[in-house]
Order: structure tokens, then sequence, then C-alpha cells
């Protein structure tokens, strides 16, 4: 996913594939079955084709690839998925571009936090020190609920 700006093909950004991306949905699967939660075969498609990308997705790049033999799938059901695989912290929505993509961070509940190329539409997923900020909202008397933090600028290879 290259923007117009982006003039040249060497990223490494890339998404999971072959056995990568099966061990992936096989620990997503382990962790619904320890929470008693079910990964569906809608919310696993949704999850393969997030892992599988190299770059964010929008919910209606998702609908249009949702199908195996090409056939879109209804927005509900999409929507739906996104909302299953955010609560239970297998994917993060990227405010900013209005796209999604899969947790790079395995085990509990996190804040994360993005580096979006502006060059090739990359994004990386980081965990920050939010510490300091939420020891500060406390003691203001604020419950933080969410943070979000996307930072913006050029990957490595867009640098170059």
């Amino acid at each position: 996913m290259h923007t117009a700006t982006c003039a040249h093909d060497d990223h490494d950004h890339p998404g999971l594939k072959g056995q990568a991306l099966s061990r992936a949905l096989v620990s997503a699967e382990r962790r619904c079955s320890e929470t008693q939660e079910r990964l569906t075969t809608p919310r696993r498609r949704v999850l393969e084709l997030l892992l599988g990308s190299n770059a964010p997705l929008k919910a209606y790049d998702l609908i249009a690839a949702f199908g195996a033999a090409g056939e879109p799938a209804k927005p509900p059901t999409v929507y739906r998925a996104l909302e299953f695989l955010e609560r239970l912290g297998f994917a993060h929505r990227i405010e900013s571009l209005n796209a999604y993509v899969p947790c790079r961070i395995d085990g509990e509940s996190h804040r994360a936090a993005f580096l979006i190329c502006d060059c090739c539409g990359a994004a990386e997923e980081f965990e920050p020190d939010f510490a300091p900020q939420i020891a500060a909202a406390e003691a203001a008397g604020y419950a933080v609920e969410a943070i979000t933090l996307e930072a913006r600028g050029r990957c490595p290879a867009c640098r170059e």
C-alpha cells in the first residue's frame, strides 16, 4: 500500500505468511479458548487478513477481500469481527487512518502506540511508557480508559 509519494519498492513491512500465519491463528484460537470466547469463521478470516497484510487495512478493504473466491462480506459481519478482535486485543484501530492492524505484542492487554510512515503507509506498533501521564491524570481525578498515540514520519526504508 504505497502512497502517491512513495516511489520505491524496497520495504521491509511484510505481513505474516505460511507457517507464521498458521501459528498466529492457532495462538489466537488458544487465547480465545482460555477466555471461553469463540474465534468464529468470520472473526478468524478478518484476523487472517489483518495478519497477512503489510499495511493497515480499512474496513472496506477487509469487506472486499473477505471471501476466499473474491466475494465480499456483508459490512456488519466485518464490523462485528473487528469489534471482537479489538475487545480481545488481537487488533488495534489507528484512528487517524480509520484503519486496523493486528496486535504485534502478544499477551496481556496493553496500551499501544504506532509509528506511521507517511510515504509507504506502514504502521509499526510499539508499547510506550504512559505511566507518568496516567499518574498525572489520576492525580487530577481522571480515570484513564484509553490512550491513543500515533507518531507520523518516514520509516527507515523511505528515509533512504
